[in-house]
């Protein structure tokens, strides 16, 4: 019986075989029945009762047995596949790959044919469909794409070699001798530098102990941080850049470029011996770098977040700090250390800083004691300039004398040095771009700071910004100055009553409402005060020409003499690249819109009539061309410049061609007007314009925003000429054509802004005939508005009664709009919505009187009435007044002045 010893179960036999596999495979045949005889649900459940159980070399089985089944049928992936993935998968083929698939089976010829696999296809070149197919109608896009195809002039590779040459041109034996050495040199250097690194840190590496149980005892302090390392890292990749730049550079042969001086950056000998000691030092030490921005910058947040991960960004806010608060920051963000390098990122002009509100740095308060205090206490938490520290005022302050003599004055007081932009470039906050004062290192501060992609991101987008927030500050200016003297009201109020009682109040209120006055005066001063003599001559608080550094001004001098030296040069520079850039904008028209609609004009159904595509494009082409024979002539004149050459006959001669410029100008409103109602009206031109707006190709623009390029350009050309002629020598031959050209520009800007008013003027007539109710039309040829009065219409119940005794009493409010010829009377009514604040204005028409006709007769202020005035007209008199004093003397003078200009 011993050989039939069971283990959990009597039936299961392990020490004889043969009955166990007998059994086994009873057991096994039992179960199969049962699992015949169960539903999917429970068959389910008992494979994943048995999966749970196995072992991992069962399931390793399980998987292997699936693995070495034989494969599936193979079938055709068009028919098992959904629709919608078989055209995915096609839409990665080329137009020759589709075809060729198009042979293989119908299923497969059916999909390929398909037009949403061959419009994008056409679409890229600008082919579009003369027709527009049925529904039922496949393969239209591929046929007229072949068509297209066929009809194209194309070259095979060998007749393209006979016309254009091969890349892979045989070199001569110098040019490959050269190249040859130089690559040889720099990979030595690589190779040296890597070794000296490495026996850098090897050196540096920390001692371990003699056993091994001692070396774990080593605190990791003695050991290199990751942040150590990765600046190590970063301080090898930099020299070793800077080494390769100069190596081969001077492999390279020296070109001229347009100032005569070499196309690369000549290092001085300090700089050279920077680098080679940095490199030297076994010990690399991080340099600090501190960026104040300030909230008033448009989109600050993005300029935060262009800031690189090893500089500290301190953000204050504009208004509401002081000096010494903007000092605190810097001070806990330093911790006691100082900074290699400190940023400035604020709001200002080329003549002082806006730094905070109240404190706008210039020449007059420079000197000022609070001021003084300040730029001293933050020179002292930078670096001095023999160690290469700097700081960095992102203001254009080089771009005038003004500004440099800000630099200037800020460097006497500190010892440290100042650098700013030249603002030598066009565009909103593109200065910062521009070429740096005094700047003798590689770097630029732009490129210190912060990422250079992400602020030029914020640059383009800060120009639609300050458009906005002009627009908003001028309509809310108004409601702003209400709400200013509302709270000064409430001030005075609260302060009397606290203080006096009643009785008092009542006796006093010409009192109360000269101290509400007096508060809004107040608060429009300015906070800055000038410097009184006493302290100009006081020796402690001026600088005074015996106790200037001698040694500081000198080198100053030489300074600014060095960075000033081809600044004439780089203003031309900057206005071949500027134009370059602003043809490049037009050709973006021509190419993106132009081109594609003119060759739909060909086929059956063209996008855009030719009378329409004339209308919009005719005189934009015609400022294209007369631009790029302005750039060739600027180009041709900059391959050989010199300091005597002159560029001011060119924009002369440029002055006198601007006929396109002012055919687009005075069509710009019906060009506009065309593109609105020929997308409206027009589904295909539609579809056209939503293909191409805010793409790459049109650099995220629209059609009517690439249209109002034009009007600014002329705002670039002033400040880039005014720039050239601020550094041309006084009795230079350029000098006088450049004041020339500045002044045939200023002259036609001001026909530009001219036009500019036209059109907002004839916006403000519809939108008045809008508002008013019953209005008649306004649009007239030289009407203008020029103030709008609310009033109250008041009525005298008693007219027998002298002036000084009438009593008055309001019946309605009125709306005076007032034109440079007619007075137009309404009606106003305000109501308010349910669950909205603001309430609703509603104007209707009572009468326009021709201010020829009309008369206008002051009351005299009484007891019972204040500020009232008398309009009578041929038909009708009203009685109003204002709220203030103020409002009747602005409106009476405005309309007594109107009246006299048109009565001549």
């Amino acid at each position: 019986m011993e050989s039939f010893h069971t283990r959990f179960s009597a039936w299961t036999p392990f020490s004889n075989k043969s009955l166990n596999r007998q059994l086994f495979q009873e057991r096994v045949a039992l179960i199969s029945h049962w699992f015949d005889l169960w539903t999917n649900k429970q068959r389910q459940e008992f494979l994943f009762t048995m999966l749970l159980r196995c072992t991992k070399s069962q399931l390793r089985f399980v998987q292997d047995w699936f693995a070495e089944r034989k494969q599936v049928a193979r079938v055709d992936f068009c028919t098992v596949l959904p629709r919608r993935l078989a055209l995915y998968i096609f839409s990665f083929l080329n137009p020759k790959d589709l075809c060729a698939a198009a042979q293989v089976s119908w299923p497969w010829k059916f999909l390929t044919e398909q037009d949403c696999l061959w419009m994008p296809k056409c679409v890229r070149f600008g082919w579009f469909l003369p027709y527009t197919p049925t529904d039922n109608e496949y393969g239209a896009w591929k046929r007229h794409y072949i068509a297209c195809v066929s009809n194209l002039d194309w070259l095979t590779p060998r007749e393209a070699a006979a016309v254009y040459g091969t890349l892979n041109e045989p070199k001569t034996e110098d040019e490959e001798l050269q190249e040859r050495r130089r690559e040889k040199y720099l990979r030595k250097i690589i190779w040296e530098k890597i070794a000296l690194h490495k026996k850098q840190l090897f050196k540096a590496r920390p001692p371990w102990g003699s056993g091994a149980c001692c070396s774990r005892l080593v605190s990791f302090s003695h050991q290199p941080q990751p942040s150590q390392v990765r600046q190590e890292r970063e301080g090898l990749c930099e020299a070793l850049e800077k080494q390769l730049v100069l190596a081969s550079l001077d492999a390279l042969p020296k070109r001229s470029n347009v100032s005569g001086s070499h196309s690369y950056p000549l290092l001085s000998k300090k700089t050279l011996h920077g680098v080679c000691e940095n490199e030297d030092n076994s010990s690399h030490t991080s340099q600090l770098h501190v960026i104040l921005i300030s909230s008033r910058i448009p989109a600050y947040e993005m300029v935060v977040d262009s800031t690189k991960a090893g500089v500290i960004a301190v953000v204050y806010e504009h208004s509401g700090m002081t000096l010494e608060s903007l000092l605190c920051l810097v001070d806990r963000a330093l911790h006691g250390q100082k900074a290699h390098s400190v940023g400035i990122f604020s709001d200002g002009d080329s003549r002082g800083i806006n730094l905070l509100k109240g404190y706008e740095i210039a020449i007059k308060n420079l000197l000022k004691p609070e001021v003084r205090d300040f730029w001293e206490k933050l020179g002292s938490s930078v670096a001095t300039e023999e160690e290469g520290g700097h700081v960095d005022i992102f203001v254009p302050l080089g771009s005038s004398e003004e500004g440099i003599e800000v630099l200037s004055q800020l460097s006497q007081l500190t010892g440290t040095f100042f650098t700013a932009p030249t603002g030598i470039v066009t565009g909103s906050y593109q200065h910062i771009f521009s070429d740096w004062l005094g700047l003798e290192w590689l770097q630029l501060p732009p490129t210190i700071y912060f990422n250079e992609s992400k602020l030029q991101t914020w640059s383009n987008l800060s120009d639609s910004l300050e458009d906005t927030l002009k627009s908003v500050r001028k309509e809310l200016n108004p409601l702003f100055k209400d709400l200013q003297k509302n709270i000064s009201g409430r001030m005075v109020g609260k302060f009397l009553f606290d203080t006096m009682n009643l009785a008092h109040i009542l006796n006093i209120q010409e009192t109360a409402q000269a101290l509400a006055d007096g508060l809004v005066e107040l608060s429009k001063e300015d906070s800055e005060k000038t410097i009184t003599e006493d302290s100009s001559e006081d020796p402690k608080s001026s600088l005074s020409k015996s106790n200037l550094n001698v040694k500081v001004l000198a080198k100053l001098e030489r300074k600014l003499q060095r960075a000033s030296v081809d600044m004439r040069a780089r203003v031309v520079l900057e206005l071949l690249q500027s134009e370059r850039r602003y043809v490049q904008t037009l050709e973006i028209v021509r190419d993106v819109y132009v081109r594609p609609l003119r060759a739909s004009l060909g086929s059956n159904r063209a996008i855009l009539s030719a009378a329409n595509v004339q209308i919009i494009f005719a005189d934009i082409l015609q400022i294209l061309s007369l631009h790029r024979q302005f750039l060739d002539n600027l180009r041709d004149r900059l391959q050989d410049w010199g300091p005597a050459h002159c560029v001011g006959d060119i924009f002369t001669r440029f002055g006198s061609q601007w006929t396109p410029y002012t055919n687009f100008f005075n069509n710009y409103s019906v060009v506009l007007k065309t593109i609105e109602k020929c997308r409206d009206m027009l589904p295909a031109f539609r579809a056209f314009l939503k293909r191409r707006e805010k793409s790459i190709v049109t650099k995220m623009l629209s059609l009517p925003e690439l249209l109002l390029r034009p009007s600014r350009r002329f705002e670039e050309y002033t400040s880039l000429l005014y720039a050239l002629r601020l550094h041309t020598p006084a009795g230079h031959v350029d000098r006088e054509d450049l004041t020339t050209a500045i002044n045939q520009i200023k002259t036609y800007q001001g026909f530009i802004d001219q036009m500019k008013e036209n059109i907002k003027r004839k916006e403000q007539l519809s939108d008045i005939q809008k508002i008013v109710r019953g209005c008649p039309v306004l649009s007239e040829v030289n009407r203008y508005l020029i103030r709008v009065q609310d009033v109250a219409q008041i009525h005298c119940c008693d007219e027998g009664v002298s002036f000084s005794l009438r009593l008055y009493e309001q019946i309605h409010d009125l709306s005076l709009f007032l034109f440079n010829d007619l007075l137009l009377v309404s009606s106003r009514a305000t109501s308010h919505m349910p669950f909205e604040r603001t309430p609703k204005t509603t104007y209707h028409f009572i009468a326009a009187v021709t201010l020829h006709s009309l008369f206008v007769e002051d009351i005299p202020d009484s007891k019972y009435v204040k500020n009232a005035f008398v309009l009578q007209g041929p038909k009708h008199e009203w009685i109003c007044a204002t709220e203030a004093e103020v409002e009747k003397f602005l409106w009476l003078s405005a309309l007594q002045n109107t009246i006299r200009r048109s009565m001549k």
